[in-house]
This record gives structure tokens, C-alpha cells and sequence, in this order.
């Protein structure tokens, strides 16, 4: 027998559970979409926020960028103006930076600090940005300075002649030639690509010689160079009455002696002592390097004390500044302060130039702190009876005639020869310079049997008061500052 089911029936529980589990299907894909459509945004967002930063940071580096290239722009414009206004500092201040139509840019500020009496050393600081973005800025200091004449370790105007004895550091130049049989260590420059050698420099007769030539090892190790531009003289020293004028507003300025000169001693305690000197030794026969014969005294017997003067404390200022308008001065001693001592009498006449005498140490307490400067209208010269062992820590500046010491005869033995002298420092001089006489065998007979001269390139950007510099301004260095 055959059963029919009741279709209600089928349609009743069964047919609900069916409709029951659709709905519930249903339910979880909307549960589904909702919950992946939200992480979606969640992602899209997050990327959206990810590349904006991105963009945002490009954005801001390039600007830093940018102002970077705003305060290269500044510093340009520094060196350009100095280049062609060197003595005007006053352009300190805020400038445009446009593009080739015109358009701005961005902009550059600048402040510049002059060099002081010691330091030939121009600082330009330099704080660039963007126009888009003010507040990324960035600042460089850059360092530019004009060489004072101490960048020489040796500097004349003359033919020149260092014996087998003679040891040199650092660099040296002649705008005549150079015999160079003595050791070397730095280049050494000659503005002569050939010139006459004299029978007073070992070359009898006198002949035609290279620019520089001789038995030194210098030529071997590739430090002869010549021909070089020369160095203006002219353009070069120092202008005495400047200085003058100088010490007399702020300095220390002592007017003729009424005697044979003055006598400077250093002293270690930052001071120095005058001294009037009121009698000298016996005259004797001297010859000076340009074959004059000089019978005259360069050696005190009697001096009397005048005071005791301070020289700055730990600056360097006009107070560091000593000016003798006499005849002669005498100068020795140790300081540990820096000082210029400059020698020369007005009106400029050859026949009353002043000249300054070496006449004992000239040290320093600090040797990578101090330095004195001597700087004479006519010679710097050391006399007769000198040290047998001489050391001068000076630079020093023979403007109109020569570091020397005069030819002395066998007649004043023993003080006609001295054993050693040592010079750490810079020989600037116009005529010929020396501390030794050779006979043309090469054997020294007269003056200082070895001598020896050390550089000091610090003293490059960073002379004596008021030392005299030469070129044009040279970089130094460039660093980013906060």
C-alpha cells in the first residue's frame, strides 16, 4: 500500500529549517563583508597615512636640502663680496635667493665676523631655507684667511745660499736664486728660472746657474720648484706708520732715547722691562751682506731701567703692540704672552732707519701658545758678541734690509765664530740674509758654525699682533653647525 506524505507536513518543519539555515547563511557573509571591508579601510587608511608621511618627508627633505643650498648660495655671496670689497665686513644681514626668472626661492642669512689683531682668519656663517618651508633651515660656518707672511718658513727678496751645515723646515721662496746645499724637509720656490750666481755665493767667476741648484737633498725628493710668481715687496711690508699710530692709541710707544737706543727684556710674567741703554761697547769692523764695511757697535756696556710695562693677558690687542721710534733695539728674553716689537723712525730716511739687535734667547714659556714678532725698518742683525749657542723663537721682518749677522775677522777671536744657532719661527728680509760666512772651500769663517730653523704653520692664520699677510683669501675650512 502505497503512503502519500502530507505535503503541509513537508512544508512545515522541514521547509522552516531550510529557510532557517538560509537566513543564517546569509548573515554570515554580510558578518564577513563588513568585517573585511573594515580591515580594508583599516589597510587603505593605514597606506594612505604610510604614503602621505612618505610624501611628507620627501617633502621636508628636500627642503632641508634646499636649505642647504641656500646657505652654499650665502657663503658664495661672501666670498665673492670679499673677493672684491676685502676690507668691508658690514654686509652682514638677510638675502633673496631667486631662480632665473626671477622667481623666489628661498633665502640666506649671513653673519660675518671680521679677522681680529691676531688672526687673519674670516669667519662667514651662513643659515639657509626654503621659501615653501621656513622652518627647515640649516647653517654652515665657513673659514676663509689671508696667509700672513709667516706661511714661509724662509722669505727673501735676494739671492740666497744655505751651506751643508744649514738644516731648514718648511717652506721657503726667493724671488732670486737659490743655492741650496743644506737638507730640507719642505718645497722651497725661486721666482728665477736661471740667474748669476756671485763669487760671494761660491761661484767664482760668477756664472749662470738653475733657479735652484746645489749638493741638498731637496732636488732628489722633488722639492725645487722654479720658476714661481715672485712676492711683491712692495705690496708686502708692513706699514710702520700704521703701526705707529696704533701704539700710540692703546699701545706701548717710546719716542727717541736720547741715547745710544732702547733695551727690551721679555719677561716670563706677561711683561717686559725697558731699559735705556747709555754706553756701548768699543766699535769694530764688520761687513754686512752687501759688501759695505760697518765700523760701529751693536753690543750695550751700560744701560739704565726705565719701568716695567704689562703686555695683554691672555688676548692679543694693541696692548700686545711695542713701538720704539729709535735708532737701535736691543731685545732678548722669555714671554708667554703674544707681541709684536716693531723698530722704526719717521721721516723715512736711509741714513736714520732703525734697526733691532738680537742680543741674547728670545723663548717662550708656552712654545705652541706664544710668539713675539720683531719687525725692523732696516736690519735685524745679531752682534759680535753673541751667544755661542743662539735660539730666537721670532719671526722676524728685515723690511728695507737683512737678518744678519756682519762678517767679523779672525782679529776678534773667539767671538769671530759661534757654535750653534736655532731659529723656530720665519725669516722675512729683503737683502741678503745671514748667520754664516764661508770661505770657497765651503769652511764657515765667520758667524755661526751649524745653524738650524724650524717652521711653525700654526702661526699662518694665527700671527703676532698686527703681523703683515699676503695673497688673497684662502679656504680654510666648512663645517654644519646646529
Amino acid at each position: 500500500m502505497m503512503r502519500i506524505q502530507n505535503p503541509r507536513l513537508r512544508q512545515g518543519y522541514g521547509g522552516q529549517a531550510k529557510f532557517k539555515i538560509k537566513n543564517c547563511d546569509r548573515g554570515a557573509i554580510i558578518t564577513m563583508v563588513l568585517v573585511f571591508g573594515a580591515i580594508f579601510v583599516f589597510l587603505f587608511s593605514g597606506m594612505a597615512g604610510f604614503v602621505t608621511t612618505q610624501y611628507r618627508q620627501i617633502i621636508q627633505k628636500v627642503a632641508i636640502n634646499e636649505a642647504l643650498a641656500m646657505a652654499e648660495a650665502g657663503a658664495n655671496y661672501a666670498r665673492w663680496h670679499l673677493a672684491h670689497a676685502p676690507n668691508d665686513f658690514g654686509f652682514s644681514g638677510v638675502y633673496d635667493y631667486r631662480d632665473p626668472e626671477g622667481g623666489l626661492i628661498g633665502q640666506y642669512s649671513l653673519e660675518i665676523t671680521q679677522p681680529g689683531e691676531c688672526s687673519t682668519m674670516i669667519e662667514i656663517k651662513s643659515v639657509g631655507w626654503a621659501s615653501n618651508r621656513p622652518n627647515a633651515k640649516r647653517t654652515i660656518l665657513v673659514r676663509y684667511g689671508r696667509p700672513s707672511l709667516a706661511q714661509y718658513s724662509f722669505l727673501t727678496n735676494s739671492d740666497v745660499w744655505f751651506g751643508e751645515n744649514e738644516e731648514l723646515q718648511g717652506p721657503f721662496h726667493s724671488n732670486g736664486g737659490i743655492r741650496m746645499d743644506g737638507t730640507q724637509n719642505a718645497l722651497s720656490t725661486s721666482a728665477k728660472e736661471t740667474y748669476t750666481c756671485q763669487p760671494m755665493h761660491g761661484c767664482s767667476p760668477a756664472q749662470t746657474k738653475p733657479g735652484i741648484w746645489g749638493t741638498g737633498n731637496g732636488n732628489a725628493e722633488g722639492l725645487w720648484e722654479f720658476p714661481v710668481p715672485s712676492v711683491d715687496f712692495n705690496a708686502i711690508t708692513t706699514d710702520l706708520a700704521q703701526l705707529k699710530t696704533r701704539a700710540q692709541n692703546g699701545g706701548y710707544y717710546f719716542g727717541p732715547s736720547g741715547s745710544f737706543g732702547y733695551h727690551i727684556k721679555l719677561k716670563n710674567d706677561g711683561t717686559f722691562d725697558l731699559y735705556r741703554v747709555t754706553r756701548l761697547r768699543a766699535n769694530v769692523n764688520g761687513r754686512d751682506t752687501q759688501g759695505v764695511l760697518r765700523n760701529e757697535s751693536n753690543d750695550f756696556d751700560r744701560e739704565s731701567f726705565i719701568a716695567n710695562y704689562a703686555l695683554a693677558e691672555g688676548q692679543c690687542g694693541v696692548q700686545n703692540l711695542v713701538f720704539v721710534e729709535d735708532t737701535k733695539v736691543w731685545v732678548d728674553g722669555a714671554t708667554d704672552e703674544k707681541a709684536t716689537i716693531v723698530a722704526a723712525r719717521f721721516p723715512d730716511n736711509p741714513a736714520t732707519n732703525a734697526s733691532i739687535i738680537i742680543n741674547g734667547n728670545i723663548t717662550r714659556a708656552d712654545p705652541k701658545a706664544t710668539m713675539i714678532a720683531l719687525i725692523a725698518q732696516k736690519n735685524i742683525l745679531v752682534p759680535l758678541y753673541s751667544p755661542n749657542v743662539l735660539e730666537i723663537q721670532a719671526v722676524m721682518v728685515a723690511q728695507k734690509g737683512a737678518v744678519q749677522r756682519y762678517y767679523y775677522s779672525s782679529s776678534y777671536n773667539p767671538y769671530h765664530t759661534r757654535n750653534r744657532i736655532m731659529v723656530r719661527g720665519s725669516i722675512i728680509t729683503n737683502q741678503v740674509w745671514t748667520w754664516s760666512w764661508v770661505n770657497s772651500s765651503g769652511q764657515v769663517i765667520s758667524g755661526y758654525q751649524n745653524t738650524e730653523s724650524y717652521y711653525e704653520p700654526a702661526l699662518i692664520y694665527d700671527p703676532p699682533p698686527f703681523f703683515p699677510t699676503s695673497g688673497d683669501l684662502q679656504f680654510v675650512s666648512w663645517e654644519e653647525i646646529q
